[in-house]
């Protein structure tokens, strides 16, 4: 239903960077508002490494193969991540502060500089009244997108004993190791489930999966399955169909991506867990306040807590548990934290847009 105190869309620019998780992040929430959309492809310099509170709101980190950023100045930006916070705070400069700033993940910059900052656990960003931290990423695969590679996919797993246990793979990242050894032991785990359950298993490697580990995983599968080992040729990829078909999840706990996507699916999922490359260091007593300031302010940038994480996705009843509960809508909460923001600057008696109808 359309709010009639609503003016018109707002502009709104969608600055991508070269992190394809936050680009499919920014993009997703930009569907979900409903507004019509440009998209700004930044690239940057060397300088790009100074610390975000020296370089200010300013652009001089852009390189030249960054799109170029002119007037008329956006109503939103929304943007991701360390390299963008200088670039975005610069746009609402230019706008005479006119411009806000929606900004996923984390900024390393000031949190009082941004409209809103949508987080998770992991990020560790401090609370305040600007942060709306979630529990899933908002890059969760379309329902609709889900549907339809199953419908292709099917037919050549219906030969496969049910239920069907998507094991959803990821690699080594800036967090964790999966070296040969780890996928030793979750091919195990994973043909133990499938032994004991009678199903057969979907099992798909990701862009991060090492050659060792896809091999021993290959090599190691022992009950009825279907293996997909992820290359950079164009081909059809079955992770969609895995998350539309299979009947409970094992994942990898390398990224929040895999988790929150077979969480998405409201079907069990177990996580395969092990000790990340250095835990997060956490102050002890009295200089926990103090690296919480330093965080806030851009100067310390914690290690990524996907203990946290997990924890988080525990304490919702999303994994680790043979009746998981419904996700929560976190792209409904964003959205509706974004139009609310909004709505101030675009208020009129006397005109609506359909835009603003859900």
């Amino acid at each position: 239903m359309a709010d009639p105190s609503l003016l018109a869309a707002p502009t709104v620019w969608v600055l991508l960077g070269e992190g394809a998780g936050g680009n499919a992040q920014m993009r997703a929430l930009a569907d979900a508002l409903g507004w019509p959309y440009e998209t700004r492809q930044l690239s940057w310099n060397s300088l790009n490494y100074l610390p975000n509170p020296l370089i200010g709101a300013h652009a001089f980190t852009l390189d030249r193969q960054a799109d170029t950023l002119a007037p008329p100045w956006p109503d939103l930006v929304i943007a991701a991540s360390r390299r963008s916070a200088p670039i975005a705070r610069w746009i609402k400069r230019q706008s005479g502060g006119h411009t806000r700033l929606v900004h996923l993940l984390h900024t390393q910059m000031p949190l009082h500089h941004f409209d809103l900052v949508v987080t998770l656990a992991q990020f560790r960003v401090p609370a305040a009244s600007n942060v709306l931290r979630n529990t899933l990423p908002l890059n969760v695969i379309p329902a609709a997108e889900r549907q339809a590679a199953a419908e292709r996919w099917a037919p050549r797993w219906a030969q496969l004993p049910r239920p069907w246990i998507g094991v959803l793979v990821g690699g080594d990242s800036s967090s964790y190791v999966f070296d040969a050894a780890k996928a030793r032991t979750l091919v195990e785990r994973a043909n133990a489930m499938a032994r004991t359950t009678g199903g057969s298993l979907l099992v798909t490697t990701s862009k991060r999966t090492s050659t060792a580990a896809a091999d021993v995983l290959a090599a190691g599968l022992a009950e009825p399955h279907y293996f997909h080992r992820w290359t950079p040729a164009i081909g059809e990829n079955p992770y969609p169909a895995f998350l539309a078909l299979a009947d409970r999840f094992l994942v990898t706990a390398d990224s929040a991506s895999l988790p929150a996507e077979a969480c998405a699916t409201g079907r069990p999922v177990d996580l395969f867990q092990w000790a990340p490359r250095k835990p997060p260091r956490l102050w002890p007593g009295v200089a926990q306040a103090i690296q919480r300031r330093l965080i806030y302010s851009g100067w310390h940038k914690p290690r990524r807590d996907f203990s946290a994480f997990h924890e988080c996705l525990r304490n919702h009843g999303l994994i680790d548990c043979d009746a998981p509960l419904t996700p929560p809508d976190d792209m409904a909460a964003t959205v509706a934290r974004i139009r609310s923001l909004m709505k101030s600057d675009f208020k009129t008696e006397s005109r609506s847009v359909s835009l603003y109808e859900t």
